[in-house]
This record gives structure tokens, sequence and C-alpha cells, in this order.
């Protein structure tokens, strides 16, 4: 199994972050694992209310959001278990996140844009 790419905290570019959150269905992914204490596994976050994300779909989402450097994956057993970088993403561009999850309606606690 190859190993999973997670690029180092001073690697990680502004333009990845904005790519990676183009997508509403990834803002939607990230944001439920923002509001998720423990992280959540993929399968966990292909509900996202009125549609279910295709399986195939679901692992490039995880893939854009895990290269550009905003979520951490480990594997565990059959299962790929993701955390959010949050704390080291505001440390490196204070306000970024917030500012892109705000915009989507995707802030946890916030609610959701129409």
């Amino acid at each position: 199994m190859r190993p999973l790419f997670h690029p180092a905290l001073e690697d990680i570019k502004p333009e990845a972050i904005l790519y990676a959150l183009s997508d509403p269905e990834r803002v939607a992914i990230y944001a439920k694992l923002a509001g998720a204490s423990s992280g959540g596994t993929c399968s966990a976050l292909a509900d996202l209310g009125d549609r279910v994300i295709p399986k195939s779909s679901l692992s490039n989402h995880f893939k854009v959001l895990r290269e550009s450097g905003l979520i951490m994956s480990e594997r565990q057993g059959v299962e790929m278990r993701n955390q959010t970088r949050c704390t080291e993403l505001d440390e490196r561009f204070p306000g970024l996140i917030r500012a892109i999850l705000t915009a989507y309606g995707q802030l946890p606690g916030q609610p959701k844009a129409d």
C-alpha cells in the first residue's frame, strides 16, 4: 500500500487551499470534519444531507483535501480516519479557513446558506 502524502506546514500554499475549497462538496466535507470532535471516516462523511457522494468522488475529494494540507488521514484497518489541520493552518494563514467557511455558510454553528 502506498504511503499517504501530507505536506509539511511550511510547504502548504494558499492557492492549494483555495483550489481545494473551491468545490462546494469539499467545503461541506471539510466543514463536517471541522465540526466533529474526533475527525471522521470517509464513509461517515459521504452523506451531505440532500445527496450521497459516490465512493469514487469521495476518494478524490479526500485526496485533494489531504494533498492541499487541509486534512491529515490515517489508515486504521480498512477505514481511513481524517482530521482537519485547522489549528496549524490558522497559525500559518490567520482567518483564511474561517473566512472561506463563512462565505459558504459552512462554519460549524453557523446557519447554512441557501
